[in-house]
């Protein structure tokens, strides 16, 4: 067993004073049980924990280190960034920098508005498309997560004529009662809302490659019927790639797939590891905005110039040469071999990859959408997950979740995880 007596003494201590000792839920492991470990340094590949204890690691801070964790080009840029101030309540030249690094990669944004997280990016993407339609009702997809604001802390009813309700307490049922959920994958589910919801509807909004609920890849034709839809029945359609915007290309996966979305949200990677977000999309719908629009926005740290810094570090390396490609070839050697040991343990399930991000579900032959991922044995997962601790090697602590590969890891790092979850797999499997 590995040694974990240093978490467990920080965990005794966060849980008397921050709630369920966690500042984000899924870092308390309760999707899989035990204790969580605290990390006290990343490299690379590599994670280490307050123990000492050394891991390959997937969570990747659950995206942005692309480039792996503590890039020298990247933590040389925000030491320097640092010295020079951490913030000046005024606008800066890597502000504009960033900004055309970005549209110039994403030919549908024309302009880009920087907020400090992607739930903020999902807020004001709302606002934008409320305040263009004149009408008050979202279209989100169950299982797509677009931050924690109140709109969003929704799912699935019984149906597509089915009215909202709320995940979350607090969230008023006025306000859960706005946003309705379609099926991922199910153009009938979208067209069944618009039909019993005729000129209400603002947006339909909508991850194009969905990372929330595991790895889930649209259909052929979805995403384009999705936008035709959308702009029948005069709404916008917001693409939401705080995960795969940069992950899978230098652009938004969306165009890769065909879809010019009227507004696109932006995170993580855009910030090489620091908080930020961004919306961007057509002038005409971002100088809806303040101050020269009617739309308010504003954020304190909005843009700060350690994250703007990081980002554009982050940027610069995944423009180099040959990146995506290999990033490519390492998500595919891991898929198979995940599939292998799927094979050879006989267990059942599948894998779900979009380049350098994949999800192996246990139990499912296939997932589309929530609800085939909702079969999924959780409670197997959870073994799954402790055993591959234990040989070394760091998953999100949910089946519902995304395993995220870097620039830093390497075939060997790739293979021996792939031989830890042969020994997992055996180990979940027993029960």
């Amino acid at each position: 067993m590995l040694s974990s007596k240093k978490s467990r003494e920080l965990l005794a201590r966060a849980q008397k004073k921050i709630p369920g000792a966690v500042n984000s839920p899924v870092r308390a492991w309760n999707a899989v049980g035990g204790d969580p470990r605290f990390a006290a340094r990343a490299s690379g590949a590599y994670l280490f924990d307050a123990d000492g204890n050394q891991f390959i690691d997937y969570v990747c801070s659950y995206g942005p280190a692309i480039a792996g964790h503590a890039h020298r080009a990247v933590t040389s840029a925000i030491a320097a960034q640092a010295h020079d101030g951490l913030g000046y309540g005024a606008s800066t030249e890597l502000e504009v920098e960033l900004a055309e690094i970005i549209t110039a990669a994403i030919a549908s944004a024309e302009k880009i508005r920087l907020v400090s997280s992607g739930t903020e990016a999902g807020m004001t993407a709302l606002r934008i498309a409320r305040a263009a339609t004149n009408r008050p009702a979202i279209i989100k997809f169950d299982g797509c997560y677009h931050g924690h604001s109140d709109s969003m802390l929704v799912r699935a009813g019984s149906g597509g004529m089915t009215l909202g309700v709320a995940d979350s307490a607090g969230v008023p049922a006025e306000i859960a009662a706005l946003t309705m959920v379609a099926d991922y994958n199910s153009i009938e589910s979208v067209e069944d809302i618009f039909r019993n919801n005729p000129d209400r509807v603002a947006a339909v909004i909508v991850e194009p490659i969905a990372a929330n609920m595991g790895v889930v890849l649209p259909e052929p034709g979805f995403l384009k019927a999705l936008e035709s839809i959308a702009h029948r029945h005069g709404a916008l359609l917001i693409c939401d790639e705080v995960i795969t915007g940069f992950r899978l290309s230098f652009g938004a996966a969306c165009e890769r797939l065909g879809v010019a979305p009227d507004l696109l949200m932006l995170g993580k990677i855009i910030g090489g590891g620091l908080p930020v977000g961004a919306v961007a999309g057509p002038a005409k719908y971002m100088d809806l905005l303040a101050p020269d629009g009617p739309v308010y926005q504003a954020g304190t740290l909005s843009g700060n110039p350690l994250s703007v810094r990081a980002g554009i570090e982050t940027l610069k390396l995944l423009k180099e040469p040959g990146v995506y490609a290999r990033l490519e070839a390492a998500g595919a050697r891991l898929e198979a071999g995940l599939r292998d040991a799927l094979a050879q343990c006989e267990a059942r399930g599948c894998v779900n990859r979009a380049g350098s991000i994949l999800t192996m579900f246990l139990g499912p032959s296939r997932v589309r959408n929530a609800g085939e991922a909702r079969t999924s044995d959780t409670v197997k997962f959870g073994r799954f997950f402790h055993a591959l601790i234990e040989h070394g090697v760091n998953i999100p602590p949910s089946q519902f979740e995304a395993m995220f590969i870097s620039g830093a890891h390497s075939d060997a790092d790739l293979d021996r995880t792939i031989a830890a979850a042969h020994a997992a797999l055996a180990v979940a499997s027993r029960g």
